[in-house]
């Protein structure tokens, strides 16, 4: 007998046929979509990243509501991917539904602040403690954005990233630690400059390769996630973090959070729920309810020498922003989320689900003799295949198993449910339930008693 992570291999290929030909069987609605799809459809998918699930052919969804969604073969599902964040805080949620509605008949976008813009700034300052903020049509133009208002307001060119960092799709961050070298992702398609040049990366939680990467002086910022989560969930050491950022601030670099992921955390994020203060922070879709929509904010020193060093440009396109960028539909969406939605009982709920889900796992993987770990980070949750979380993103991706992740996701999704299909994420919104969590657990279980 072969065994990888505790598993029974033979069992675990067996089981993965099995389960496809479930799926087949059963789902004759959607493969009679993804074969049309197949015809007009690059992969036969309108994003292909929709092929990266475990199913032999695309899901079809049909409506999605709270924390569940149906087919297009009728079947219900309980959602503990929730668009891997998108709908953090439920499908469809009431008040942001109402709000689109609204808005449908009063305009979608004339280029121009709206009332809801400034209603949104107030709130997001509010929260984060950041005064200034701008807004993008997600994360990774955020992000981007960031980037150049940074470089331009601090003269320095070099930016620094974690290893196996994700910042949505900005150029710059897809630069791995490869045996210790930087390495420009192979994966990364149509790259015609050396990213390395301008890209420095380094270890999380390695105070002493920060230090030296920062040395010279000629870093912008450090984009980062205050807990990685793209690579298999990675915490930071204790006292990591005001460490960090002592360096970075005797170095005269700029420190941007990403909070895309970890908002999860509470209201106001990670950083703010453990006394992190970034330089800037950038929040894309969980903040609009589901809707394409971001923001970005800035500290009053660091926005002053942006707005500077927009002042001391030439005239002409900055580079930054798009036509559609702070259009009334999305403001208004992300005013109703942040004001009825994303408050401190959904996330009181979300917590006391996500810590039933924690717990519940821990005891399956203890009773099943299983040496894996489980992180939550609010209402955020994840199984990692070693008995310990990851320290850096180097451990986190030796931990992966995407062979094992995809029998589990297309297991569970054949049971009505769920789950993230890389790096074994699951989310709790604010519809989810006890009796979710304990079904979720119970078929898990029965997972791998046909797998140990």
């Amino acid at each position: 007998m072969t065994t990888r992570h505790g598993i029974n291999r033979e069992a675990a290929l067996a089981l993965a046929g099995a389960e496809r030909a479930h799926f087949e069987r059963n789902n004759p609605a959607s493969r009679a979509l993804a074969a049309r799809a197949a015809g007009h459809l690059l992969f036969g998918v309108p994003m292909h990243w929709m092929r990266d699930w475990s199913t032999p052919f695309a899901l079809t969804v049909r409506e999605a509501s709270g924390a569940r969604f149906s087919d297009a073969d009728g079947h219900d599902y309980i959602d503990f991917c929730l668009g891997d964040t998108g709908a953090m805080f439920g499908h469809a949620p009431a008040p942001v539904a109402r709000a689109i509605a609204r808005q449908a008949t009063r305009g979608y976008t004339a280029m121009l602040p709206s009332e809801d813009a400034v209603w949104v700034a107030e709130e997001l300052a509010r929260r984060f403690g950041l005064p200034f903020w701008q807004f993008a049509l997600s994360a990774s133009d955020a992000n981007r954005f960031v980037l150049r208002w940074l470089r331009a307001a601090s003269g320095r060119a070099k930016i620094l990233v974690f290893n196996g960092c994700y910042h949505g799709t900005v150029d710059e961050v897809f630069v791995d630690l490869v045996d210790g070298a930087p390495r420009q992702r192979a994966s990364l398609l149509g790259q015609v400059s050396d990213l390395t040049e301008h890209t420095v990366v380094v270890e999380f939680n390695d105070l002493a390769a920060l230090e030296a990467a920062l040395a010279a002086g000629d870093v912008a910022c450090v984009l980062a996630e205050p807990v990685l989560t793209n690579i298999g969930m990675v915490p930071p050491q204790p006292g990591y973090w005001a460490a960090a950022q002592d360096i970075m601030r005797r170095h005269g670099t700029l420190l941007v959070i990403d909070e895309t992921h970890t908002i999860s955390s509470g209201p106001g994020g990670y950083a703010r729920a453990h006394g992190m203060r970034p330089d800037a922070l950038v929040l894309g879709k969980p903040v609009g309810g589901g809707l394409p929509c971001a923001v970005y904010g800035f500290t009053g020193e660091l926005a002053a020498r942006v707005e500077q060093a927009k002042r001391a440009a030439p005239a002409g396109h900055s580079g930054i922003g798009t036509t559609l960028t702070a259009n009334m539909f999305t403001l208004a969406a992300m005013r109703a989320n942040l004001e009825e939605v994303m408050s401190e009982a959904a996330y009181a709920t979300m917590f006391a689900q996500a810590g039933r889900l924690a717990a519940g796992l821990r005891a399956i993987l203890a009773a099943r003799g299983l040496p894996w770990c489980v992180t939550q980070v609010g209402a955020r949750t994840e199984f990692q295949f070693a008995a310990t979380a990851p320290r850096n993103g180097t451990e986190a991706g030796a931990m992966l198993d995407p062979e094992l992740e995809q029998l589990i996701h297309l297991y569970l999704l054949n049971r009505g449910i769920l789950i993230t299909p890389f790096h074994n994420m699951l989310l709790v919104c604010p519809q989810t339930e006890a009796a979710d969590v304990d079904r979720l657990l119970r078929v898990f279980d029965a997972c791998l008693a046909a797998l140990v």
